[in-house]
């Protein structure tokens, strides 16, 4: 891991393409502002383990297929 110190307004660029700013700092908060293409999808920590929770879950259901074919019939 590359810990980096930064103040306000000062940047750290991923790639070419990434660049994270540091917008404010109030106490032991930290707002970050993500500058990135549409096609990179950026998450929170907890948010991006929540879905692959979800995801998870979700391949773990069973189809009967003999339902499936039956809605679609």
């Amino acid at each position: 891991m590359l810990i980096l110190s930064r103040k306000v307004n000062e940047k750290i660029k991923i790639g070419n393409d990434i660049t994270l700013t540091i917008i404010e700092i109030k106490g032991e908060q930290i707002k970050v502002g993500v500058e990135a293409p549409k096609s990179v999808k950026v998450f929170r920590q907890e948010v991006y383990d929540a879905i692959q929770r979800e995801n998870i879950a979700a391949s773990n259901v069973s189809v009967n297929v003999d339902v499936l074919s039956k809605l679609f019939k």
